[in-house]
């Protein structure tokens, strides 16, 4: 596999998805890239991140935006260039968010966390 170049604009030209069962509001994040275990997505929480427990560790990088992310409990700020880990199964959430947000969501390793 060649190297990928992954620009947030694609992504962000992709959303809000039309509204479905899952997404009643629409999609909130576009799969940009997969690769064995990892799979690379542009998310951008609107409104409220209404967010459940995933079931693989995370990473997000904040592209743009600031605001507050709580994790489990423990709220913390966040701005652009950030790097946020989520395990898997924890409890999360974009909160008191700029309209700008949008991040990288990296999912990886296997189900359960590693």
């Amino acid at each position: 596999m060649n190297a990928w170049m992954l620009h947030p604009e694609n992504g962000l030209a992709q959303l809000p998805g039309p509204p479905t069962a899952t997404y009643p509001r629409g999609a909130r994040s576009v799969a940009m890239l997969q690769h064995g275990s990892l799979e690379v997505r542009l998310f951008k929480p609107q409104d409220r991140d209404l967010q459940q427990p995933h079931t693989r560790d995370e990473l997000y990088v904040v592209v743009s935006g600031h605001g507050r992310f709580d994790n489990g409990g423990t709220v913390l700020p966040f701005k652009t260039g950030d790097a946020i880990f989520v395990p898997a199964h924890g409890l999360h959430r974009f909160v008191e968010f700029s309209e700008d947000v949008v991040t990288w969501v990296m999912f990886y390793g296997p189900e359960g966390g590693e």
